[in-house]
């Protein structure tokens, strides 16, 4: 590079810093954080000395932090204008995955080679946490590659591709699994174990991957041609982006985050969930349009994800906590939903004016 163009590129590295700063600062982001407090002081009120006590928000961080993960490959298929209804079949297909794997791994034992290993066992070895996260994240790379191929190349409405993905993988799930669950103890540790102190590894994993989903899409060529596309596709196929395959790719990484969400699922609670999960996919897609990102593509930032990625979890343990009939969670995360929508559509509408 020559001296010339240093001060340029200085410059765009000036700007996108600057961009970070002014989405941090955005009304959507500052509105959500406001939401997420309101939710907080309200269930600390109703139920003092439960809900703000130390042990609840740790077990409410944990829990959050699987949503994060999930939550941060939403935020890029949302910023390009698609969808993923295939959430909980990408994280039970990663659960299942990783306890076969486990399942089928053969170890000499007392001399005796070939031995199959006992899941439930606490036994743990390096070997073991490979094979489980490479079965978890090879469910989720199938999802989200079919997604992919049937949305990009098939030109299937993304609604309709990832919801057929989503009863197939379910039923995938329960044909390996017979529909009975299997307990498996050897991934423990790599949530419920500590590196840091006072921190769990479940946190700080969700905190990494935040960390590379901001590196991603904001401070990456990948995460601009993804807003690029999802701001005018058409645009962005005339300018050169090759749409078919970086959809594709969208779509996988998605995938994977799934399947390394059900990984996480795994190690922390210690089970398959073969029935469980099944409202991920709009927890997720909430918290991202909650934390500003729009739902038609085009504008993204994934410290709003972080932020709104907390309100739904909040409303499950809040209401749990203060003995809500838990069917009202899904009935408030399907509210909040369609006002994250509309709020959307009226910043949509004020900036065309």
């Amino acid at each position: 590079m020559s001296r010339s163009d240093e001060p340029q590129m200085q410059g765009i590295e000036t700007d996108t810093w600057q961009q970070l700063l002014r989405r941090l600062r955005s009304a959507p982001v500052l509105a959500t954080f406001g939401f997420l407090l309101a939710l907080m002081v309200f269930f600390s009120i109703k139920a003092p000395g439960k809900f703000n006590t130390g042990d609840n928000l740790t077990r409410l961080a944990q829990n959050v932090a699987i949503l994060t993960v999930v939550s941060v490959g939403t935020t890029f298929v949302i910023a390009a204008r698609g969808i993923d209804l295939s959430i909980p079949s990408g994280i039970i297909l990663g659960e299942v995955f990783a306890a076969e794997a486990l399942r089928h791994i053969s170890v000499t034992t007392n001399g005796v080679p070939g031995k199959a290993i006992d899941v439930s066992a606490r036994d743990t070895n390096a070997g073991y946490i490979l094979a489980a996260l490479g079965a978890a994240l090879l469910a989720g790379l199938l999802i989200g590659l079919l997604n992919g191929v049937i949305v990009a190349y098939l030109r299937v409405p993304a609604m309709i591709a990832t919801l057929g993905t989503l009863g197939a993988g379910l039923g995938v799930a329960l044909i390996i699994r017979h529909g009975v669950n299997v307990a498996s103890y050897a991934l423990e540790p790599v949530a419920n174990a500590h590196v840091i102190p006072g921190v769990t590894n479940l946190i700080l994993i969700a905190v990494v991957v935040f960390v590379l989903g901001v590196v991603g899409l904001h401070l990456s060529v990948f995460g601009r041609h993804t807003l690029a596309i999802g701001s005018n596709e058409e645009a962005a196929r005339r300018v050169g982006l090759r749409v078919q395959r970086h959809l594709v790719k969208v779509y996988v990484l998605g995938g994977l985050a799934n399947g390394f969400a059900g990984f996480l699922s795994l190690a922390y609670f210690t089970t398959t969930s073969v029935g469980g999960h099944t409202t991920d996919n709009l927890q997720a897609i909430t918290a991202v349009a909650l934390g500003g990102t729009s739902l038609f593509g085009g504008v993204a930032t994934m410290f709003g994800t972080l932020i709104g990625v907390w309100i739904p979890a909040v409303l499950k343990n809040g209401f749990i906590i203060i003995k809500v009939n838990p069917y009202w969670q899904m009935v408030a995360v399907g509210a909040v939903l369609v006002l994250a929508v509309w709020i959307d559509q009226l910043r949509r509408r004020g900036q065309q004016r």
